[in-house]
């Protein structure tokens, strides 16, 4: 499939003053009252990411009364718009990568979902906004997250479980990916940003703009980015050293390039609301469409469209028990195609909603707290040549409350959840086992769960330091795939085999934590232990099967099996950021680490895909409108696997960046660059799949800009 691409650079640069001025000459014939942007202060990107002076943080999720970073009882970590910018890649798990407690599934450039503290796939819940995507990506690893991280304005990531608020699925943690496309506050005049970037080791051509205008009680927004990505240069072999002596003859060995591994993506949203002084009410649209080859499959391309329609809205300072009032909710409709030599070969249809509402109420005795109602349902089928699961609707029903009391300085907080799922397979008669001419899915299938999930946490200060405990019990029903599961996978080169008959998994967390802040220097630190009674991931069962099912040793599908057993998943996390230097300019020792043990406790063997331990340290010296930053990451040799599954060996990833702000005239405008892998340095992933076939990037510069107008 060919795509043509513009020079963005220069079509967006031509074009988002045009775009500005057009929205700008529309909204204020409706509204003579709007103000310029100029005559508006707005905080600068180089603000925001260097000033020590900034406000404390206030998170939202996890906590629906809201808690400073500082304060949250629940590891947490918010990733603002300028370090987005700088860290961002073609795909959501990989931007995250670098966030101690968080790896990726990387399934090449194209696709990869977020890994916290080892669990991924149903167990990391990611929101848009608060809401569901509703994609296919927790299906399998070569499905991308229809989320471009250019037109992201926030990304809050809680690690460990918060399936007190969004369910089951949230017993590893959560991605909340914040936009502004349904405005929440007030927007007076015109106002937008503008990126490009270009380079990378997938040779990367993108840009994004994104305007807003408002007179004060309305306000619009919109954005649209477009991104081009060539195959990813690698510095060696895309086949590990283990595997190409276990298969000699294999015909194909790229070399320096990752073959079928570009991308293009393009996307856009339009939103608005209406604002007053205690709430607002709007809806959006936004579509996101992307184009990608699978480092699986030398001739496989997949192309996914999602369109999400969002309705949002919250009144706040109410008199009376009820304190505040908020709702959302999304429908998505989602293809995912996977197209082979120009022919479409499946489909992946999603369709579904989720809405909630949450309401805070006023104190009772010493507790405030909030209670709320998330309901949703979601239509799944696969049809084509990979048609390995039935098609199923999922619904969900469920209830929460969460109280906070203070004790003390510090403060209690404890809730529960409920939660109703029923998973309806429907028969699919014509979806043959090759080798026996028998349906595979004969018969319509139906399960239901009902699920229980509490939390007890506190959080108290002594002195400068902030001490954290978290304990909760966590129940999640099983996915369709999970359930129903049966046949061959060809862009994981699996043989998927699911049990219907799997009870809810259910497990126990604990998690202690201190966090540090003293004037310019802090530090965080917080180990835990997850005990999972019948944990459920997919085993290897060291045999092989033909396309139609049959066994043959010599067979290119690996056969895994679903299962469940007793599994205990533990480590830490730590991060530390020191002033070491006032003047002249300011200089900052950055560390991180994170670690993470997990074992099948049934055969005492570790469990696949976990992340291997990590250590990273750097340096960021800011003088004036210059700001540098050198560091280097320690990824250590994952020894720890499974019967079945290769080693991977450390690595050392040394990278580095600089970027320069001025203004033009009102425009605030930030030039950046950065190399990647300075040292070429083969790398491989041990949470991923295709660890052995695709390795990270390798040495490469990237440069960009950022437009605040």
């Amino acid at each position: 499939m060919s795509h043509k691409f513009v020079p963005l650079a220069a079509c967006a640069s031509a074009l988002t003053p045009l775009f500005a001025s057009v929205l700008a000459t529309a909204v204020s014939s409706a509204f003579p009252s709007m103000l310029l942007l100029a005559s508006v202060p707005r905080t600068s990107v180089a603000q925001v990411l260097h000033s020590d002076a900034a406000p404390p943080t206030v998170t939202i999720t996890g906590n629906p009364l809201g808690s400073t970073l500082f304060e949250q009882v629940a590891p947490a970590a918010t990733l603002e718009a300028p370090d987005i910018q700088l860290r961002a890649q073609g795909s959501l798990g990989e931007t995250l990568s670098h966030t101690p407690g968080v790896s990726s599934t990387y399934f090449g450039p194209g696709a990869s979902r977020p890994v916290i503290r080892g669990l991924d796939g149903d167990r990391v819940r990611v929101l848009q906004n608060g809401t569901g995507t509703l994609d296919a990506s927790s299906l399998s690893f070569d499905h991308a997250v229809p989320i471009d991280p250019l037109v992201v304005e926030r990304i809050e990531v809680v690690r460990g479980p918060a399936a007190l608020f969004y369910g089951g699925s949230a017993v590893g943690g959560v991605v909340n990916v914040i936009t502004n496309r349904i405005p929440e506050k007030a927007v007076l005049g015109v106002q937008g940003s503008f990126n490009s970037r270009f380079g990378g080791a997938e040779s990367e051509r993108g840009a994004s703009a994104l305007v807003e205008a408002g007179n004060g009680r309305f306000a619009l927004h919109a954005e649209g980015l477009s991104r081009q990505t060539s195959d990813l240069k690698i510095p060696g072999f895309a086949r590990s050293a283990r595997q190409r002596a276990a298969d000699p003859a294999a015909l194909e060995q790229p070399f320096g390039r990752a073959l079928n591994t570009s991308s293009q993506t393009n996307g856009g949203a339009l939103g608005g609301a209406f604002t007053w002084d205690r709430g607002f009410a709007g809806l959006s649209y936004t579509n996101h469409s992307t184009n990608y080859g699978s480092p699986a499959e030398r001739n496989v391309r997949i192309d996914l469209h999602s369109d999400r329609y969002d309705l949002a809205g919250e009144v706040r300072e109410l008199t009376g028990f009820i304190t505040s009032l908020k709702f959302k909710g999304g429908y998505t409709d989602y293809v995912h195609r996977e197209i082979n030599g120009g022919i479409v070969g499946t489909n992946f249809l999603s369709k579904g909603y989720e809405m909630r509402a949450d309401a805070t109420h006023a104190p009772l005795g010493p507790f405030k707290g909030a209670f709320g109602v998330q309901v949703g349902k979601n239509r799944f089928s696969a049809l084509g040549d990979e048609a390995f699961i039935p098609p199923s609707l999922t619904g969900t029903t469920a209830f929460y409350l969460f109280e906070e009391m203070a004790a003390g300085a510090g403060k209690i907080n404890f809730g529960g959840r409920y939660e109703r799922t029923s998973i309806q397979a429907d028969a699919a008669p014509a979806l043959l086992d090759a080798s026996t001419g028998a349906a595979r899915f004969p018969n319509s299938q139906s399960r239901s769960y009902n699920a229980t999930s509490t939390a007890l946490g506190a959080f108290y200060p002594v002195g400068a330091l902030g001490l954290t405990a978290n304990l909760s019990r966590t129940e999640r029903a099983p996915t369709y795939a999970e359930l129903f599961t049966y046949g061959p996978h060809a862009a994981t080169g699996t043989y998927e085999l699911g049990n219907a008959s799997f009870s809810a998994e259910k497990s126990t967390a604990l998690d202690l934590g201190v966090k540090w802040k003293g004037g310019p220097h802090s530090a965080s630190i917080s180990a835990f232990r997850t005990r999972f009674d019948n944990f459920i991931t997919g085993f290897s069962t060291g045999q092989n099967r033909d396309a139609d099912g049959t066994l043959n040793a010599a067979g290119d599908f690996r056969e895994f099996q679903f299962r469940q057993s007793p599994a205990r998943f533990s480590g830490f996390e730590a991060e530390a950021r020191l002033r070491l230097l006032e003047r002249p300019g300011t200089l900052y020792l950055e560390v991180k680490a994170d670690s993470v043990s997990a074992t099948n406790l049934a055969t005492g063997e570790p469990l696949p895909r976990i992340p291997a331990n990590r250590f990273g340290a750097g340096l960021n010296y800011a003088t004036g409108a210059w700001n540098a930053k050198v560091e280097a990451t320690r990824t250590a040799a994952q020894t720890r696997v499974p019967t079945g599954e290769n080693p991977t060996d450390g690595y050392t990833m040394w990278n580095a960046s600089g970027s320069y702000r001025f203004n033009f005239g009102p425009t605030r405008i930030m030039a950046w660059i950065k190399a990647v892998n300075l040292t070429n340095r083969e790398a491989r992933l041990a949470t991923s799949i295709l660890r052995d076939r695709i390795p990270l990037g390798g040495r490469a510069l990237q440069a960009g800009i950022h437009l605040d107008f």
